[in-house]
């Protein structure tokens, strides 16, 4: 008799729940599974956490009775994310070091890696799902097959705001196992399966990097440069260790001077890097009234998962759902124009706080069609120094 061949398979294997549950879950469907752990940079000064988590994905791959490997991504995690992320804050944007992480690393050099030795597909834990559309071709018998990319079951969790540069040929060979469950369900089977590390508590924090105070880490590579913070009046009201440390939003780790107990808790609404200053004001409505108001944004580094935007003209326009924080509430919004490198979207109602270099996704439904980089913010005029 013959016998029927299995699907291989690689899943990264973090040491955490949601990874190890999709590793069990691919088993238990009949592929042939392989785990690996991803090996990634970390200064000298901050506290080693990459060998715990390599035991606990150790220790699930024993437990699962499947081969293990470790991949040594250093080098370019280094390279790609933990530079990149210094460069844009010296440059006064926000980074979004998740997003390059999946697009350099995990679906980067290791995907690379894992098609390089005979893999069929790369799995990750991520709440995601995907989805095959099979279409004619005319006038021949021939189909075709496009790949969508869909938000996961657990709106909480969903993670597509940090998967926006997949492409095809990712999604062809790619496969979410835990998307289309709730976090709870997640949990549940992990118990089922026996995981070891069924009741590990999530990783927090930048992707590899775990939890750390960001303005920390960059001062080890950006020097202070202690400037001035304004009211929305443009009167200085406390003191900041340098504009490039700070995002738009961010309520802490900046000194205002006499305050009182009954004293509002004051937000970043803006900042100027060019004079080291960033304005702030509490978030009552008369106060957020003067913050800056986003009306538009210029988006670079474009990827379209699948098919590109339609842009709105004088007789109709496609209104999409979009988000440039994740897990925050989508917000409707119109492509005014897009080319090859450059899209312009437009917010149906003026947004706050939207930060340059952060990720802007675009929706449609449940399908998240990708996105870009934010280049440029047009706001409402607003002084701020």
């Amino acid at each position: 008799m013959e016998r029927i061949r299995t699907k291989k398979v690689l899943v990264a294997l973090s040491g955490g729940v949601d990874s190890a549950t999709a590793a069990a879950l691919l088993k238990e469907q009949g592929y042939d599974v392989e785990g690996a752990f991803i090996k990634t940079w970390s200064p000298d000064w901050l506290p080693c956490t990459w060998r715990e988590e390599r035991l606990d994905a150790m220790r699930v791959a024993a437990h699962l009775h499947i081969p293990f490997h470790t991949v040594d991504l250093s080098h370019e995690y280094e390279r790609d994310v933990a530079h990149y992320m210094v460069r844009e804050y010296r440059a006064g944007r926000t980074p979004n070091p998740d997003v390059m992480c999946n697009k350099y690393i995990k679906f980067g050099a290791f995907f690379a890696w894992a098609m390089a030795q005979g893999y069929e597909y790369v799995a990750t834990g991520h709440y995601a799902s995907i989805e095959e559309e099979h279409k004619k071709i005319e006038p021949t018998d021939g189909m075709t097959t496009t790949y969508q990319l869909l938000a996961g079951v657990d709106g909480n969790k969903d993670q597509t705001y940090f998967l926006w540069t997949l492409t095809q040929e990712h999604l062809a060979r790619t496969l979410f196992p835990v998307g289309s469950f709730e976090k709870v369900v997640v949990r549940k089977h992990a118990e089922r399966f026996g995981l070891p590390i069924a009741r590990k508590k999530d990783s927090q924090g930048v992707c590899f990097l775990g939890m750390l105070n960001m303005k920390e880490f960059l001062e080890h590579y950006i020097a202070r440069a202690p400037g001035v913070v304004l009211d929305t009046e443009g009167n200085t009201v406390g003191t900041h260790d340098g504009a490039v440390f700070y995002t738009l939003g961010q309520r802490h780790g900046f000194v205002i001077h006499h305050t009182r107990p009954d004293s509002l808790p004051q937000y970043i609404v803006a900042k100027d890097v060019a004079h080291n200053t960033i304005m702030v004001a509490p978030r009552q409505p008369e106060a957020a009234r003067q913050a800056p108001l986003a009306r538009e944004v210029v988006l670079t580094d474009i990827n379209w998962v699948a098919m590109p935007p339609a842009v709105a003209t004088h007789h109709s326009e496609q209104v999409y759902r979009a988000r440039f924080r994740y897990r925050q509430a989508l917000v409707s919004v119109v492509i005014t124009s897009r080319n090859d490198d450059v899209c312009v979207v437009r917010f149906s109602e003026p947004q706050r706080y939207v930060p340059e270099g952060q990720s802007l996704v675009l929706y449609q439904g449940d399908i998240c069609l990708g996105g870009g980089v934010i280049a440029q913010v047009h706001c409402d005029t607003v002084r701020t120094r």
